[in-house]
């Protein structure tokens, strides 16, 4: 099976190399996830709040549907992602993007310190063996 054991931790001749450099795949990843949250928050807070639409000359641009919910009937203001249930799949993503990131941060912190009490307990080959 390799030098790791079955639980995912180093194994005695690996000298505990693998839990850093998991800790830093984490912290990328979890950095990649929160960009993700990011830009999809800001993507429904644009759909949410900025005008749309034609501007003519005596007919006013559409309005977001946060800031006015009551839009013309004509048809001007038809728009597939002003309509809410798109909007609510946005945030549901959006959501889901930042429980995802949130989870992936603790666990990177959680390696991270658990590479660090690693590195600093000493490392004499022997495993439960106890120490006198």
């Amino acid at each position: 099976m390799g030098t790791a054991d079955t639980d995912g931790t180093a194994g005695p001749g690996s000298g505990g190399a693998r839990t850093p450099r998991d800790a830093d795949r984490a912290e990328k990843w979890s950095i990649a996830w929160i960009l993700l949250a990011l830009a999809l928050w800001g993507c429904l807070v644009v759909l949410l709040l900025s005008s749309y639409g034609p501007e003519y000359d005596g007919v006013p641009r559409c309005e977001g549907p946060l800031v006015d919910p009551f839009q013309r009937a004509d048809g001007v203001c038809d728009s597939e992602l002003r309509q809410w249930p798109a909007l609510l799949g946005v945030l549901a993503l959006s959501t889901i993007a930042s429980v995802v990131a949130a989870a992936t941060t603790v666990y990177a912190r959680l390696l991270s310190r658990l590479a660090k009490t690693r590195a600093a307990e000493p490392d004499d080959g022997v495993r439960g063996a106890s120490r006198p």
